[in-house]
């Protein structure tokens, strides 16, 4: 990868704010960015190679940042969200339990036999999508003190369960990754209260805002790097590595200027680099050598839209829990583990990623139709006194 590859890169990425730029189309940044890496990528152009070894660490530095800001803005130290989070995690485990009859009937109507690694994808949220999408799109209300937890709990769960599903032979080992940055990120967040507690934060906080160090920043990033290693080391997805620290700085409270720092170098860079990879990555010619996988990516996406959407009959708006299906992390690595130790058939990891595609979709409509709803609410509402 050189430098004009990159200086591409950043400039095509701007088509996500240019989508989300006009305030009546309500289209979610990552949307343009994806489609950017789409038309660049194998899928059209060819010109973007996502198997460029300098280009996918990129990549996965940005989705493990990505995921550490998404973990960061979950208010977890919010009272209202202990609240809704018995409703969330109950949605989340419905989902799940409504998700395997599909994947069964998917499983065998391909003649794939994957039922448990298509169960997890439509059972699966995206933190890393969903939460963006409900900062850029203003959404309010208490129904979103339901939807984080939701998601957060299905992301969590589905990213541990992706090689248990994909990769049965190595559940244990893909288990105990998964516990080793858990773990990690526990002793950490038992680390960052200390230090807020005895006061050293602050002082380090006056020190770097005096002599322009950016203490904050490389301590953040240095752990980050470290559990991500981590995760590398014992086959676990960054991205739980990312997410996983983020509620640990999130519990603890972010600092405002940490979060400055880090939506900088995430929003400025690393996460739009990340997406348009993303894109590049779904390489939908493969689909061609297999015209009948192109349906089992359809029926992945509308199935895990329809799972989400059934959540209705708890007292979720459907805009919202079609919202909540949105895809990302999880379809990755199922593509990327499955193809690696070679148990999808040839156009399945695409087909995959189009169910992705699907859900994003249907993510960006289902996120246009509750902000309307948000801002009809605030008009009509009665005016105070």
């Amino acid at each position: 990868m050189s430098f004009g590859t990159l200086a591409v890169v950043v400039l095509i990425g701007l088509l996500g704010p240019l989508l989300a730029y006009p305030p009546s189309w309500r289209v979610p940044v990552v949307v343009g960015e994806l489609a950017a890496g789409v038309l660049l990528g194998p899928t059209l152009a060819d010109f973007l190679h996502p198997d460029d070894k300098t280009f996918a660490f990129l990549a996965e530095i940005g989705f493990a940042l990505v995921m550490f800001v998404a973990g960061s803005h979950v208010p977890i130290r919010d009272p209202r969200l202990v609240k809704g989070l018995r409703r969330g995690a109950v949605r989340a485990v419905a989902v799940g339990a409504i998700a395997v009859l599909p994947a069964f009937a998917l499983a065998r109507a391909f003649h794939t036999g994957h039922t448990a690694m298509y169960a997890v994808l439509i059972a699966s949220s995206s933190a890393a999508l969903v939460l963006p999408m409900i900062d850029s799109l203003g959404l309010e209300g208490p129904a979103l003190l339901e939807l984080v937890p939701q998601v957060a709990i299905a992301d969590t769960l589905c990213i541990v369960a992706v090689p248990l599903a994909v990769d049965p032979a190595h559940a244990g080992r893909a288990t105990l990754g998964a516990l080793a940055v858990i773990g990690c990120a526990a002793v950490l967040f038992v680390l960052f209260r200390e230090v807020e507690r005895s006061g050293l934060r602050h002082r380090m906080h006056r020190l770097s805002e005096q002599r322009k160090f950016a203490l904050e920043l490389r301590f953040s990033l240095a752990a980050l790097f470290g559990l991500a290693a981590l995760a590398v080391q014992t086959h676990v997805s960054v991205m739980l590595a990312g997410f996983s620290l983020g509620l640990a700085v999130a519990a603890v409270g972010e600092p405002r200027r940490l979060a400055r720092q880090l939506f900088a170098i995430t929003d400025g860079f690393f996460s739009p680099l990340f997406f348009v990879w993303l894109g590049a990555e779904l390489n939908l010619r493969q689909l061609g050598h297999r015209p009948g996988f192109i349906l089992l990516g359809v029926a992945l996406g509308l199935a895990a839209a329809a799972a989400h959407a059934l959540m209705r009959f708890s007292g979720q708006p459907i805009a919202l829990g079609v919202l909540a299906a949105s895809q990302l992390g999880v379809p990755v690595a199922a593509a990327t583990l499955g193809t690696q130790v070679h148990v999808l058939q040839p156009g399945e990891a695409a087909a995959l990623m189009l169910g992705a595609l699907i859900t994003i979709a249907a993510a960006a409509l289902a996120g246009h139709a509750a902000a309307q709803a948000t801002e009809t609410a605030a008009t009509t509402a009665p005016a105070p006194g």
